[in-house]
C-alpha cells in the first residue's frame, strides 16, 4: 500500500500559479527607430509587418516538462513509501533458569528407564531436560550446574541450540562430588539481576541432599522470593535410598514453598516429563506482542525522474545553442 509520510507538502502544488499571478513577468518599453520608408523596406525584403511588442513564449512540450518536474519534486518531498502487510511478533516474557545437580549421587542407578531397566538419575534428567529446552521457544533459558560448587554455565539466552549442546556435554562429577544446593540458588539469584521481565522461574533438579553449601537452601529460597523468583524443585531418584544417595524431599518442598513455587516428585522419566508440563501451566508467561509493517522508501523514484527530465531539457537547450552558432 502506498503512503506519504509528509502528505501536507502537496499543498504547495498551486504555488507556481500564485507566484505567476502575484509576481507577473517584468516588462519595459524600449525606444524604436522610426523609418519613413519602412513599408518599402519590408516589401522589398519580403517580410511581414507585425506588432512591435513581441513576447517570447515557450513551446507546449516545454511547459509540460516544467509541470511534470514540479509535480515529481513535490511527490518526492512528500516522502512516498510502500507499506507492506502487518508482521506480528509474539514472545513470552519469561526467563527460565535450570539448575542441574551434577554431584556424585546423581550417578546412582535407581531411576526407571524407558525399557524398565534402572538408569542413572542424571541420564534420565539429561534426556528430559534436552526436550524441555527444545520446547522453550520464546523463553530465555539459562543453565547452572552444581556439585561441590555452583557454576553459571550459560547466561540467559534465546539460543536454544547452544543450551541443548551444553546439556549434552554435561557429566556427573564435573562440578565436584558434593551437593551445593543452597549456593546454586544464590548463583541463580545473581543471574536474575540482569533480567528485566516479571516472570522469573528457577527449576532445580536434584536429589536434594545438600552437603557443601555456604548458604542454607532455606535462606537462599527466602532471598529468591524477595527477588521475585519462583523456584520449582524436582526430586530425582528413589525415596528409599540411604547415605549419600538419599533424597531430602522435605528440604526441596520447603524451598519451593518459601519461594512461591512448587515441589514435584519425579519417580520416572514419564513423571519427569509431566512435571515440566505442569510447570508450564503453573508459571504462566507474560505474552508480549509487537506488530509492525515493513516500509520501503520510494523517494528516489520521483526525484530521479524529475532530475532526468531536467537533464533532457538542458541537453535540448544546449543543442539549440550550438546550432544557432
Amino acid at each position: 500500500m502506498l503512503e506519504f509520510d509528509a502528505l501536507a507538502i502537496l499543498w504547495l502544488l498551486p504555488l507556481p500559479v500564485l507566484v505567476g499571478w502575484l509576481l507577473p513577468a517584468y516588462r519595459r518599453r524600449e525606444p524604436a527607430l522610426r523609418i519613413p520608408f519602412f513599408t518599402s523596406i519590408t516589401t522589398a525584403a519580403g517580410a511581414e509587418i507585425r506588432s512591435g511588442s513581441v513576447i517570447a513564449s515557450a513551446s507546449w512540450w516545454y511547459r509540460l516538462v516544467v509541470i511534470a518536474v514540479w509535480l515529481l519534486l513535490l511527490v518526492g518531498l512528500a516522502k512516498p513509501q510502500w507499506v507492506g502487510e502487518p508482521i506480528t511478533k509474539t514472545e513470552t516474557a519469561r526467563d527460565v533458569m535450570l539448575a542441574i545437580d551434577l554431584s556424585a549421587s546423581m550417578d546412582y542407578r535407581d531411576f526407571p528407564g524407558p525399557d524398565g531397566k534402572p538408569v542413572s538419575r542424571f541420564d534420565a534428567v539429561q534426556r528430559v531436560v534436552d526436550q524441555f529446552v527444545a520446547n522453550r521457544e520464546g523463553d530465555r533459558v539459562g543453565l547452572i550446574v552444581f556439585g561441590a560448587k555452583a557454576y553459571l554455565q550459560l547466561p540467559f539466552t534465546r539460543d536454544l541450540n547452544t543450551a541443548r549442546a551444553l546439556v549434552d556435554l554435561m557429566q556427573v562429577g564435573m562440578a565436584g562430588p558434593q551437593t551445593a544446593l543452597g549456593d546454586s540458588i544464590g548463583l541463580a539469584i545473581r543471574a536474575f539481576e540482569s533480567s528485566e521481565v516479571d516472570d522469573r522461574v528457577l527449576i532445580l533438579l536434584t536429589d536434594g541432599n545438600d552437603t557443601a553449601s555456604k548458604m542454607t537452601p532455606i535462606n537462599a529460597a527466602e532471598i529468591a522470593q524477595l527477588n521475585g523468583i519462583e523456584i520449582y524443585t524436582i526430586g530425582i531418584g528413589d525415596a528409599e535410598a540411604t547415605g549419600e544417595d538419599r533424597i531430602d524431599f522435605e528440604t526441596l518442598a520447603s524451598i519451593a514453598e518459601r519461594s512461591g513455587g512448587q515441589f514435584f516428585d519425579a519417580q520416572d522419566e514419564t513423571a519427569l516429563r509431566q512435571v515440566y508440563d505442569r510447570i508450564d501451566a503453573l508459571a504462566v508467561a507474560d505474552i508480549k506482542t509487537e506488530t509492525w509493517r515493513p516500509r520501503v522508501s520510494l523517494v528516489h523514484w520521483p526525484t530521479g525522474l524529475a532530475l532526468g527530465l531536467l537533464f533532457m531539457v538542458s541537453l535540448t537547450a544546449l543543442g539549440r545553442g550550438w546550432r544557432s552558432r
